[in-house]
């Protein structure tokens, strides 16, 4: 049986319940305290991670630690058709690792600045917003200039990779911490066609707007 050691409203947390849902996985879900509890820092956690941070996965035993190394754990091992995780296409596989590495400034700016609105993180908030923006204006015109060419997603590809996943929950929620979407259309577009994927399920208690019709 699948565990997740995660707390509700973390979006890096959010990515792997995304994940579970979309690959139809059963798994259970463990709270770990994270505000104001801090138990991801407490004794008994760090027996589970030593780093004190979460999302951990346990798939019977196995360990993942990693939000975005648990994207990758499952799909190379519960998605046979192999396009989440492209490991057969070295230039795909290459590109998603590229963004996989992208979203870690995402969560390090656009999260970092929901952690300081919401949970009061001691963060130079106007550093991390315009972080935020430029990540997100990098990632807009990526993602124009990807729509000319007849491709819907972050990897020149038909199907949707774990970069997606990796990226959305920082995007959907930036609001949350004063960073606006509004000048970034292409990635608001982007936003409605990851809501549209089967298996897509919202964050507990975050408002998501049903996507634009196509």
């Amino acid at each position: 049986m699948i565990k997740l050691y995660n707390y509700e409203l973390s979006a890096n947390c959010y990515k792997q319940r995304l994940f579970l849902s979309i690959l139809g996985l059963d798994y259970e879900a463990i709270t770990i305290e994270f505000f104001p509890g801090m138990e991801h820092k407490s004794e008994a956690f760090l027996e589970i991670n030593p780093l004190g941070h979460i999302p951990v996965l346990d798939d019977d035993g196995f360990m993942v630690r990693d939000a975005h190394a648990i994207l990758i754990y499952l799909a190379a091992r519960y998605d046979p058709s192999g396009r989440w995780y492209p490991t057969s296409d070295p230039e795909l596989l290459a590109k998603t690792a590229q963004w996989l590495l992208f979203c870690e400034g995402t969560t390090s700016t656009a999260s970092a600045a929901r952690l300081h609105d919401s949970l009061h993180y001691d963060f130079d908030i106007d550093a991390v917003r315009a972080g935020a923006h430029r990540l997100f204006r990098v990632a807009d015109e990526h993602l124009w200039f990807a729509e000319q060419e007849g491709y819907d997603w972050l990897v020149p590809t038909d199907h949707p990779t774990i970069a997606d996943l990796a990226l959305f929950p920082d995007v959907i929620l930036s609001e949350e911490g004063g960073v606006s979407r509004q000048d970034y259309p292409a990635l608001h577009r982007w936003t409605d066609r990851v809501k549209r994927i089967d298996g897509f399920t919202p964050m507990p208690g975050v408002f998501f707007a049903a996507p634009a019709q196509a």
